[in-house]
């Protein structure tokens, strides 16, 4: 067998890592946990460090709040509302649908593209 040293460098170690094995370490000239020698850095604003937290305006269901809007697969236009670009469904959380909607809806969205009215994927 051929001698590993070469292949390793010079220090015995195969790419240029900080530690091996079950230790961590972050980078060379940066404290691990946050500020200066080890304290929490102080929250961003100024002196006192209060932030005021951010208002988030709350998501209704656009088919609870209309009850004209049903869901069909044969709508690729409203299922469309419901996919990214790429043709992934989008998450309740980002477009506000009410779980037994958000269950129907990705019903009627597999349903579309199994007849070819919404695409799989987009390349």
């Amino acid at each position: 067998m051929a001698d590993n040293s070469e292949a390793l460098g010079s220090t015995g170690q195969s790419h240029g890592g900080y530690r091996r094995g079950g230790e961590r370490s972050s980078p060379p000239g940066r404290g691990g946990s946050g500020g200066p020698g080890g304290r929490p850095r102080p929250a961003a604003g100024g002196a006192g460090g209060f932030r005021r937290p951010f208002f988030r305006r709350r998501k209704v269901c656009l088919f609870c709040a209309d009850k004209s809007l049903a869901i069909d697969y044969k709508d690729p236009k409203l299922m469309a509302r419901f996919i990214t670009e790429r043709g992934k469904m989008v998450p309740s959380r980002i477009t506000g649908v009410c779980a037994p909607h958000q269950r129907r809806l990705s019903k009627a969205i597999k349903r579309a593209r199994n007849i070819a009215l919404l695409p799989f994927l987009v390349a």
